[in-house]
C-alpha cells in the first residue's frame, strides 16, 4: 500500500468513529463503583474508540471538584442535595438531570458478631463503642443516617461513638475489618462482602434515597457525557444495576 492509499484508509477509519470518540470522564458516588465499572466496559464495547475514566468518591467532595473546574463530562450523585449544589453552581447541563436508581440504608455488623440490632435504639448498648458513618458534612450516606437517628431521637446519645469516614465504602471496610462494631451503609454495599459483614437492621430514612445523574459543563467531551448518561437508561445498564441490588427510582 502506497502512502496515499494508507492516508486514505486512515481517514476513512477515523470518519467511521463517533465525533466524540474520546475519553469520557465520569465522577460518581463511591457506592456506584462496582456497578459503574461494569457499565463502563459495556459502554466502551457499544462505542468503539471511547474510553470511560471514572472518579469515585463522596458526592460532596466530587461536587467541590466539579464546581472548581475539574474536567468532568458526567456526574452521578448519591443524593439530591449534592446535585442541587452542582446545578446551582452552573456545573450541569440544563435538562440533562434525572433520577436513575434508588437505594436503601442498613446497619451492618461484622459477620462473626454476636451483638444484635433489632432497632436503632439497640445501638445505645455500651458494647457498641465504635459506629462507622460517612461524614454527614460531605457524605450522603452519613446525612441519611443522621436524619434517621435524628428522627429516632438518638443522634445526641450516639454522636460521640461515631467514627466519621470519607465515603460509604470506608465505613463498610471498617466494619469488615472489625475496626467498628457497627456501621451505616447502603444495602448495595453490604451485598459486596457477604462473608465479612451482615445486615443487622434496615434503616427507616425519612426520604427515598434517589440517585441523580447529569451531564456536566466544561469537561471537554459533552457529547460523550450525554451518551453515557443516556446509556444508563438502557436494558444493559439497568440489568447491571439490578444485579448489584440497586432499585428502580
Amino acid at each position: 500500500m502506497n502512502v496515499r492509499s494508507l492516508a486514505a484508509a486512515v481517514c476513512a477509519c477515523l470518519f467511521t468513529l463517533p465525533a466524540w470518540a474520546l475519553d469520557v470522564t465520569v465522577s460518581a458516588a463511591a457506592s456506584l463503583t462496582n456497578a459503574f465499572q461494569d457499565i463502563g466496559r459495556e459502554f466502551e464495547q457499544a462505542h468503539p474508540g471511547t474510553k470511560v475514566l471514572f472518579n469515585f468518591g463522596s458526592s460532596g467532595q466530587l461536587v467541590q471538584q466539579i464546581t472548581r473546574g475539574a474536567p468532568v463530562d458526567a456526574f452521578a450523585a448519591a443524593d439530591q442535595e449534592s446535585m442541587d449544589r452542582a446545578e446551582k453552581g452552573g456545573a450541569i447541563e440544563r435538562g440533562s438531570r434525572f433520577n436513575f436508581l434508588r437505594n436503601e440504608m442498613v446497619v451492618i455488623v461484622p459477620f462473626g458478631s454476636t451483638m444484635t440490632v433489632a432497632s436503632l435504639t439497640d445501638l445505645k448498648v455500651p458494647t457498641f463503642t465504635r459506629i462507622a458513618i460517612g461524614n454527614p458534612e460531605s457524605v450522603p450516606a452519613g446525612r441519611y443516617a443522621k436524619l434517621a437517628l435524628d428522627k429516632a431521637v438518638l443522634w445526641d446519645a450516639l454522636k460521640d461513638r461515631m467514627v466519621n469516614t470519607q465515603n460509604v465504602r470506608q465505613a463498610l471496610d471498617y466494619v469488615a475489618r472489625g475496626e467498628a462494631d457497627a456501621g451505616f451503609v447502603y444495602a448495595t454495599d453490604a451485598r459486596l462482602l457477604p462473608l465479612r459483614v451482615k445486615v443487622a437492621v434496615k434503616v427507616d430514612v425519612p426520604a427515598d434515597i434517589l440517585y441523580p445523574v447529569a451531564v456536566t459543563r466544561g469537561g471537554g467531551n459533552q457529547r460523550g457525557g450525554f451518551a453515557f448518561v443516556e446509556f444508563l437508561k438502557t436494558d444493559t445498564a439497568q440489568r447491571i444495576l439490578a444485579r448489584y441490588g440497586f432499585l428502580k427510582p
